[in-house]
């Protein structure tokens, strides 16, 4: 590459030497005109210290005032036409239709008010600028100057108006994405209450937010889609949480009909409730306050400067520093017009243009480019130069050019310029411009045109600003993290409820001997017995009671608990009928059993207080005659009706039949005793008392 690069340097040595004879001439003919060019620069100099009236959206004409108050003579003939000046170069954050909103603003200062609305610039230019413009209007009143979106400088001339405090107070007082309008109307507010209060106010607001700044007046989409997803989470994890741990809580027992409909109606009125208000309390549109452009003002900066290239290949914005003085204006120039004679060359346009966020183009520098070629019509080089920021962007629209070369052996020295080009105000593009034009006579040539490739369309101007939809964007990723919240939250209930339940079953006040209590079984019991037997083995049962590991033995603690209301507590109490009270003990006694590691399916059909049973067998029932009844028995039972059958009626569980006042009966004659179930086992005793209780 370093050879190619040589080559072509001997090859436009060549030219150079080729074209010498013509330069000499010109040089020579410039000598002649001295005399003119002298005659008639007095009259310029004369013409520049005056107002120029001419309105003009092209760059000025070769040989026009290209001194450093150009840019000043520009904007005053702007305020010349109307007070309020809105750039063409901010559509996207201050388009130029809300001109009559600043001016209806202004007049609310109660002096003349000159409004400029331009681009960032540096504090200096700033500062100078409005002097500068003031003295090329000469007339007196407020300037203010608004760059991009914020109050950044005003100035009274001639008149009495807080002007500083006012910019203070707009400083402090509003969020950084207020918006222009926003700040312009805090501004002439201030202006407004007069110098008193204005510098007291100006105070409080430094004293106020000198540490903390104001809240932002819009969000972002990063800060949509932290509300999309937080939306999502609670969609599903709110009515999921409580349909798992009310199942959670309920595990092993049920309800009536209606108390379990209860949960599935809270969960959905929960996510309806969501649903609803998750929009109202989330209710931004929009991430600035910014006003859609029309697309005239879109197109207004590309085709101002496609038609001041039409007049001119070198276009420099009227509203920008000059960075170009005469003397490189007329050797780029010059320059410009050697490579269009040049073999292989063409038309050069440059454009000095500051690119922005906020310009049509969303400071994509090739998008301007290619909007500017469409716009003049002509094939060429087309180099956008900021003279803000100092870079320089050459692309190719249809000349014999190695694209490619243009585009990745350009020297950042170039491009990007170096620490000299970084301190200079005016980037020194002139020298860079020159060095470019060098570069470009060494660009090797091509058979064919060439052309940079489409450049990718800048974001709608009408879309920049509208946040994304609610519900979209992580809102979906929002849900599956809300159910994951949701299973997660009631592991960690059950982990802590598991974790309480043991602590309290240490400091459980139930007496150490609940847990080595013997199974007595008296055949006829009194009631104060079984009421005292009752509430010991429920309360011994719950102490005991690990709910994780055993959920069907939970069924016989939720059984026994449904047959005293769910309070261990009213066994106790007069009220309960035996029969009942000899089920609450058999279901817990089993429940016992099946937690050490004993579970019985049976129980004694002779006395259920016996505890398990180990067979069934044909037993007699009553001392009269030889009537039968196949029973499940205990092993003292069994081995009663084999050795001494006429044992076993002795041995019966007789209870009082309510309806026979104290007459007792076998508990399982009985007809309105969930008993009459124990012979068919303790799952039926279980379906029994369920049932009874209308629990299905």
């Amino acid at each position: 590459m370093r050879a190619v690069r040589t080559n072509h340097a001997w090859a436009g040595r060549i030219r150079t030497r080729s074209n010498g004879r013509a330069r000499a001439l010109r040089l020579l003919l410039a000598l002649c005109a001295l005399p003119a060019v002298f005659a008639t620069a007095t009259p310029a100099h004369a013409t520049d210290t005056t107002p120029d009236t001419r309105a003009s959206t092209a760059a000025p004409a070769r040989g026009a005032d290209r001194g450093p108050d150009t840019q000043a003579a520009y904007l005053a003939d702007r305020l010349r036409e109307n007070p309020v000046h809105v750039t063409d170069q901010l559509p996207r954050e201050v388009p130029r239709s809300t001109a009559p909103d600043f001016a209806r603003l202004a007049k609310r200062t109660g002096v003349p008010t000159y409004v400029l609305v331009l681009p960032m610039m540096s504090s200096t230019e700033g500062d100078q600028l409005l002097g500068a413009v003031h003295d090329r209007l000469g007339r007196d009143g407020l300037y203010v100057l608004i760059e991009g979106t914020d109050v950044a400088r005003a100035t009274a001339y001639g008149v009495r108006a807080p002007a500083e405090s006012a910019v203070t107070v707009t400083v402090y007082e509003l969020a950084y994405d207020a918006g222009a309008l926003a700040s312009f109307e805090r501004f002439v507010e201030v202006i407004a209450q007069g110098e008193k209060k204005a510098a007291a106010r100006a105070e409080a607001a430094r004293e106020t937010y000198r540490d903390n700044e104001p809240a932002e007046a819009y969000i972002g989409p990063s800060d949509r889609r932290n509300q999309s997803f937080l939306t999502g989470i609670l969609l599903t994890g709110v009515p999921l949480s409580i349909l798992l741990l009310a199942a959670y809580a309920r595990r092993g027992r049920t309800g009536k009909p209606a108390l379990r409909l209860i949960v599935p109606g809270l969960a959905l009125l929960s996510a309806a409730a969501i649903a609803l208000t998750a929009p109202v309390v989330f209710d931004e549109t929009r991430s600035s306050a910014a006003r859609p452009p029309t697309p005239a003002e879109m197109s207004a900066r590309v085709e101002r400067v496609a038609a001041g290239l039409k007049q001119d290949p070198v276009y420099a914005d009227p509203e920008s520093p000059r960075v170009l003085d005469a003397r490189q204006l007329d050797r780029l120039h010059e320059r410009i017009r050697d490579f269009r004679r040049s073999d292989g060359g063409g038309p050069v346009y440059v454009s000095l243009v500051p690119q922005t966020p906020e310009s049509e183009s969303a400071g994509d520098a090739d998008l301007f480019a290619a909007a500017v070629h469409a716009k003049v019509g002509e094939d060429g080089v087309y180099v956008v130069a900021d003279p803000d920021d100092g870079t320089i962007d050459v692309l190719n629209h249809g000349l014999r050019l190695d694209s490619s070369h243009l585009s990745f052996d350009l020297p950042d020295s170039v491009s990007l310029g170096d620490s000299r080009a970084d301190e200079a105000d005016d980037h020194l593009l002139g020298e860079r411009l020159d060095r470019l034009m060098t570069f470009l006579d060494e660009t090797p040539r091509t058979d064919r045109p060439q052309s940079e490739p489409a450049p990718a369309a800048a974001p709608r101007a009408a879309d920049e600003h509208t946040l994304p939809a609610l519900y979209s964007t992580d809102f979906w990723p929002g849900l599956i993290v809300g159910a994951f919240a949701a299973l997660l939250l009631t592991g960690v209930a059950a982990g802590a409820t598991w974790i309480i339940r043991g602590l309290l079953r240490r400091r459980s006040p139930v007496p150490e001997s609940f847990d080595r209590m013997p199974f007595t079984a008296p055949t006829a019991p009194s009631t104060s017995y079984l009421r005292r037997t009752a509430y010991n083995e429920l309360i011994a049962l719950s102490a005991e009671f690990d709910p994780e590991d055993h959920v069907r033995d939970r069924e016989r603690l939720d059984a026994a608990l449904l047959l005293v209301g769910g309070d261990p507590g009213r066994a106790r109490r007069p009220g309960t009928e035996p029969t009942t009270l000899v089920a609450v003990i058999v279901l817990a006694r089993a429940g016992r059993a099946a937690l050490t590691g004993r579970p019985s399916k049976l129980c004694c059909g002779v006395n259920p207080l016996h505890g398990p049973a180990e067979h069934r067998h044909h037993v007699r029932v009553t001392a009269e005659g030889n009537r039968r009844r196949l029973l499940p028995v205990c092993a003292p039972c069994h081995d009663t009706a084999v050795a001494e059958p006429g044992g076993i009626p002795d041995r019966l569980l007789k209870l009082p039949d309510p309806a026979l006042g104290n007459t007792r009966l076998p508990y399982y004659d009985i007809t309105d005793s969930p008993l009459t179930a124990v012979p068919d086992g303790i799952g039926r005793l279980v379906d029994r008392v369920r049932g009874a209780a209308g629990v299905h």
